[in-house]
C-alpha cells in the first residue's frame, strides 16, 4: 500500500499527526532544535513511508555466521520480507492473535517484530532469559498461539505445546531451513508468503491499524520479581519516535550499534524503531564478549547503553592508561582540552584517537538509560570527544520520558521531557522538592493487561505514577533520586536513597558494584546503612599486590567508606559492609534485586 493511499484511509489520524509535527515546528522551545520530523500515524504507516524515502538505504547490518563481514539489507528489502512473513501468517489463521518472539538481537527477531504488528495481531516479545516455567507462564497469560524462536529454545517450546496448557499452536524456527512435523521453519514461511503475494493475496498488504488498541504486550521483569503485562497501541510507540529526535540528532547516516536486548521497549524503540524511522540503520552486536571487535567493524555513531556497560567501558579505558602509566598523562591533556573547547578548539580528535578507536572511530553519542549513570563517566567520556548523555524512561512510556538535549546536556540530569509530553512531581517534599515522578502523553500505557486494579493505582487524573521519586530544576530537567520502594526511612524520618550512595560507592576504584540497604540495631533501634559490595580484584591487586587476604581487602575499602563518609551527614553514613566475590542476584535487565537475602551478606 502506497502511503498516500494509507492516508487517505485514516484522515483523522493523519489530522493529528500533521498537528503534532506542527507544534514541533511552531514551538518557542530552545531545546527542541530539529524539527525536520514527518508525521507517522502508526508503525505501518512509518515503515511504508521510510521505504518511499530511503528504499535503497541499509536499514540492517548483520553477519551470515560468526565472524563472518558485515552485510547489509536494504529498507526494501525488509519490505519485502516482512510483506511476505505478515502474509503467511494472516494465512494461517493468527488475524489478531498473540504472536511471541524470542532470540538473540538479529533481523529474523526484527522481521518478526514488524510482521506481527504491522497487520498481524499482537506482539509478545518474550526475555531470552527467563526460564522454561516462566516463559510457559507468560505464553498462557497473553493467549499466545504463535512463537518464532530461535534455534536454543526449540526444546523448551516444544514441551510447552506439547504439554498443552496453553493456547499454542504454531512453532516457528528462525534457523530452520525445513519444517517437520513439530515445527515450521521461518525461511520457508517466508517463501509462502512470497508466493501468496503473487497469487494476489492482499491481506496484510492492505491491513489498517488501530492506532489506539492494544498492539503490544510486554512483560516487565522487576526486582521484585513480578512480572505486569505492558498494553502499548501503535499511538504509544510512535509518540515516542515523532518527539525524542527533536532533542538529539539522528541521521539517515547514522548507525546504531545493538547490544541491549532487544526485547526491552528501550532497545526496541529507541535501538531498533528509532533508526527506521529515521532512515538509519542497525548493526547487531553478535553479544557482550564480541562488542570492541564488533565496533571496530561497524563503526557505529549511535550507541545506546546501560550504566554497567558504559561505566565498565569507562573503566576499563583508565585501567589500562593506569597499566601503561598514561593516567597522569591523560588527566593534564583532559584538562588542557577542556580549557581549549572554551575558546572553539576542541583537540580530541588528535589527543583521543586511540580511546575514539576503540569506539569504532566514529561514535557521536552514546545515550544511558534503564538507570542513573554517574554523571562523572558521561562528563569522562564527553571529554574524550564523544557527546554522552542519559534518558529516562520506562516500559509503561514506551518507554520515553525525558532526554539530555545533545546540544545542552546536564550531566547529573535524566533529561528534559521530548515536546507533548510532561512531567510533574506529586507530593515533593518542602525542603528538597522531592516527591514521586508522574508522566503524562500519547507515549502512556493503556494500562497493565488482565490487570485492572494494578492500572489504576498507577493511571490517575491522566498522570502514570512512575514509583520513581525525584525532582525537576528550574529549566524542567527530572532528576532521579531513587525508586519509592528502595528509599530507606529512618528512625528519625530521614530519607536515604540507596542509589544515590551507591553511586558514591561506585566511584571507589576498588569498588565493582554494590547494593545498599537499611537495617534497624537491635540494640539501639537506630537505622543502620548497610552495604554489600563486589569487589574489583583486578583494582584491589594493583593496590595491594598478590599477597593480600579478604581482610586485607575489606580495610583497603573500608579506608576509602571512612573518608565517603565524613563527606555524608551522619543518617546517611555506611555503618557495615559486606565483601563478595561472586555476582549479585540480577533481573534480566541486569539491576540487582533489592530484596533477596542473597545480596546483602552478613555485614562487618
Amino acid at each position: 500500500m502506497e502511503v498516500s493511499k494509507y492516508e487517505a484511509i485514516k484522515p483523522q489520524e493523519m489530522e493529528y499527526a500533521l498537528k503534532r509535527v506542527a507544534g514541533v515546528r511552531n514551538s518557542t522551545d530552545k531545546y527542541v532544535m530539529y524539527r525536520d520530523i514527518r508525521p507517522i500515524i502508526d508503525l505501518k504507516h512509518m515503515l511504508i513511508s521510510s521505504v518511499e524515502l530511503y528504499g535503497n538505504n541499509i536499514a540492517f547490518h548483520v553477519k551470515d555466521k560468526v565472524g563472518a563481514p558485515y552485510r547489509g539489507i536494504t529498507f526494501k528489502e525488509v519490505k519485502v520480507d516482512v510483506d511476505a512473513l505478515g502474509t503467511a501468517l494472516i494465512s494461517m489463521g493468527l488475524k489478531g492473535k498473540a504472536i511471541s518472539i524470542i532470540g538473540e538481537n538479529r533481523y529474523e527477531w526484527a522481521i518478526s517484530y514488524l510482521a506481527a504488528i504491522c497487520g498481524v495481531g499482537i506482539v509478545v516479545p518474550l526475555d531470552k532469559e527467563l526460564g522454561a516455567s516462566e516463559l510457559e507462564q507468560l505464553i498462557k497469560e497473553a493467549d499466545v498461539e504463535c512463537v518464532i524462536y530461535s534455534q536454543r529454545y526449540e526444546k523448551i517450546f516444544m514441551d510447552i505445546k506439547e504439554r498443552g496448557n496453553t493456547s499454542l499452536k504454531f512453532l516457528l524456527n528462525m534457523d530452520a531451513n525445513a519444517r517437520d512435523e513439530q515445527r515450521l521453519s521461518l525461511v520457508e514461511i517466508i517463501e509462502t508468503g512470497k508466493a501468496l503475494i503473487a497469487d494476489g493475496n492482499r491481506e496484510f498488504l492492505d491491513s489498517v491499524m488501530d492506532r489506539d488498541a492494544m498492539s503490544s504486550i510486554l512483560f516487565t521483569s522487576g526486582t521484585t520479581g513480578i512480572s505486569k503485562g505492558v498494553m502499548l497501541s501503535h499511538g504509544n510507540i510512535v509518540e515516542d519516535l515523532m518527539a525524542s529526535p527533536t532533542l538529539l540528532n539522528v541521521k539517515p547516516t547514522d548507525v546504531f550499534f545493538s547490544v541491549l536486548p532487544i526485547h526491552h521497549t528501550y532497545e526496541c524503540t529507541c535501538g531498533f524503531l528509532m533508526p527506521l524511522y529515521r532512515g538509519a540503520s542497525v548493526a547487531f552486536c553478535e553479544g557482550l564478549k564480541f562488542i570492541v571487535k564488533n565496533l571496530s567493524e561497524a563503526r557505529p555513531t549511535i550507541f545506546l547503553g546501560v550504566p554497567l556497560l558504559i561505566e565498565g567501558l569507562y573503566k576499563k579505558i583508565w585501567q589500562n592508561a593506569k597499566k601503561s602509566g598514561k593516567a597522569n598523562t591523560l588527566k593534564k591533556v583532559i584538562a588542557i582540552n577542556r580549557k581549549t573547547k572554551k575558546i572553539g578548539i576542541d583537540l580530541a580528535p588528535i589527543f583521543f584517537k586511540q580511546i575514539i578507536e576503540l569506539f569504532g572511530g566514529r561514535m557521536r553519542v552514546i545515550i544511558c538509560g534503564g538507570a542513573a549513570i554517574d554523571p562523572d563517566v558521561l562528563q569522562g567520556i564527553r571529554d574524550f570527544g564523544i557527546n554522552a548523555v542519559q534518558g529516562y524512561g520506562l516500559t509503561e512510556c514506551a518507554p520515553i520520558c525525558a532526554l539530555n538535549p545533545d546540544k545542552y546536556p546536564k550531566n547529573a540530569s535524566a533529561g528534559y521531557p521530548p515536546p507533548g509530553f510532561d512531567l510533574k512531581i506529586h507530593n515533593p517534599d518542602p525542603e528538597t522538592g522531592i516527591g514521586e515522578i508522574c508522566a503524562k502523553g500519547g507515549n502512556v500505557m493503556l494500562g497493565y493487561y488482565n490487570d485492572p486494579e494494578a492500572s489504576a493505582k498507577v493511571l490517575r487524573d491522566g498522570w502514570f505514577h512512575t514509583g520513581d521519586l525525584g525532582y525537576l530544576d528550574e529549566d524542567n530537567y527530572v532528576y532521579i533520586t531513587g525508586r519509592n520502594k528502595n528509599v530507606i526511612i529512618t528512625k528519625n524520618g530521614k530519607n536515604v536513597y540507596p542509589e544515590e550512595v551507591e553511586t558514591y560507592l561506585g566511584r571507589i576504584p576498588y569498588v565493582e558494584e554494590s547494593m545498599v540497604w537499611g537495617k534497624n540495631s537491635e540494640e539501639s533501634g537506630e537505622t543502620l546503612i548497610f552495604a554489600s559490595i563486589r569487589a574489583d580484584y583486578e583494582e584491589v591487586q594493583g593496590a595491594l599486590g598478590e599477597n593480600y587476604t579478604e581482610e586485607d581487602v575489606a580495610a583497603l575499602i573500608w579506608k576509602e567508606i571512612d573518608n565517603l563518609n565524613s563527606q555524608l551527614p551522619f543518617f546517611k553514613r555506611i555503618k557495615r559492609i559486606d565483601i563478595r566475590k561472586e555476582e549479585f542476584d540480577k533481573t534480566t535487565g541486569k539491576k540487582i534485586k533489592r530484596f533477596v537475602d542473597s545480596n546483602k551478606g552478613a555485614g562487618k
